[in-house]
């Protein structure tokens, strides 16, 4: 249990266990993809040079007196959509650091079980006009605006998630989704506390992935994944009641 009275449950529930899919078929539309192992799962974020600085030193998300523990904080585990969210890091001064955070699994599952979709679920294609009704928000998230940290206004110990177009490393626009998910401020202390196991500044592998890319445009992913420039993210699958919550099915 994570240390603070609003605690994420970080033991692992049954019915939970993570399964990696080798279907070669094209990814279901809403389909959490990571790069996991046993213990852990990588998401990612941008900062400010000040904040990630001060993190990756002290391996605590919260090292820097600039980071607000009380805003929203919106964690990805797609590299892509990172990449795209952040242009290579170069989008904006104040993402202009990207840090790959290893989340504790049990955490994960804990933070993804207080979960509220943000909106409207999008129906896959061809699945009829059926939408599960959600909790809005006021402000325009992932592609409509900024997603970095949102301020939290009364919404207590809810995690929000929403699904986003997947995109390429190439920044290229997927027809499936990526899940996004926002951690709020009340649950803040307790997953930068005890949900993180490590946190590594991934800026430089982002940069040279753009110079790569725009070097040799024709370069494959295989390639890219061989010079270590893009992790190999599998299926992370969930019990049907996360399903279910999430809107994944």
């Amino acid at each position: 249990m994570c240390q603070t009275s609003h605690s994420i449950n970080c033991t692992m529930a049954s019915g939970t266990t993570t399964i990696a899919s080798s279907s070669p078929s094209a990814p279901p539309y809403h389909q959490i993809r990571a790069l996991y192992d046993d213990d852990t799962i990588t998401v990612y974020q941008a900062y400010s040079a000040a904040i990630a600085d001060a993190a990756v030193a002290a391996q605590r998300l919260d090292a820097s007196p600039l980071f607000r523990a009380a805003r929203m904080t919106w964690i990805k585990p797609s590299w892509g959509w990172m990449l795209y969210r952040a242009g290579y890091s170069f989008k904006d001064a104040r993402q202009e650091r990207i840090l790959a955070i290893r989340v504790r699994r049990a955490c994960f599952l804990g933070l993804l079980a207080r979960a509220a979709l943000t909106h409207h679920r999008h129906p896959a294609p061809g699945a009829g006009t059926t939408t599960t009704t959600t909790t809005t928000t006021t402000e325009k998230q992932g592609e409509e605006g900024d997603q970095g940290e949102l301020e939290v206004r009364g919404r207590g110990e809810v995690v929000r998630v929403q699904w986003d177009p997947e995109r390429t490393v190439r920044l290229e626009r997927l027809g499936h989704r990526s899940i996004q998910i926002g951690i709020p401020g009340a649950l803040a202390a307790g997953w930068v506390e005890s949900g993180i196991a490590g946190i590594e500044d991934v800026t430089g592998r982002a940069r040279e992935l753009k110079r790569t890319l725009d070097r040799d445009p024709g370069v494959s992913d295989q390639q890219l994944v061989e010079l270590g420039l893009v992790p190999v993210e599998r299926p992370f699958e969930v019990s049907e009641e996360l399903q279910d919550l999430l809107g994944m099915r």
